[in-house]
């Protein structure tokens, strides 16, 4: 179990997601990763953003916390500074990793019940608040 920070952007009717492949599975996730040692979920949440979409981003409310192989926290947040999609952290450079593919890509937030987002219930309550 590790807990988790995330970061939820939003941008003109539109939602940053990282579409995963691996092995049969298609499945969109919102970017964020593992809370390091003496590291806050926000700053954690903000060192996943620039790692995994090459973005400096501004956190702002946590909209969700859920409980699932320990707790992930989801913030809203905008981007300051970077290209969107130019990440460079080990999940596109560690090769030998094995665990599939990372495409960081914007999805209308009128398509999020069409597709398989994790977690659902963040996913849901992002389409109750921007539609």
């Amino acid at each position: 179990m590790r807990n988790r920070g995330s970061v939820v952007l939003v941008k003109n009717q539109k939602i940053g997601l990282i579409k995963r492949v691996r092995g049969n599975s298609v499945y969109y996730v919102f970017p964020g990763g593992g809370i390091e040692d003496g590291e806050t979920p926000q700053e954690a949440a903000k060192r996943e953003a620039q790692e995994e979409l090459g973005v400096t981003v501004n956190i702002n409310e946590c909209i969700a916390k859920i409980e699932y192989n320990g707790t992930q926290y989801f913030f809203l947040a905008e981007i300051i500074a970077g290209d969107f999609g130019t990440g460079k952290g080990e999940e596109y450079t560690d090769l030998i990793r094995n665990r599939g593919t990372y495409l960081p890509l914007w999805i209308e937030i009128n398509q999020l019940s069409s597709i398989d987002v994790k977690p659902k219930e963040v996913a849901i309550k992002i389409q109750s608040l921007f539609s």
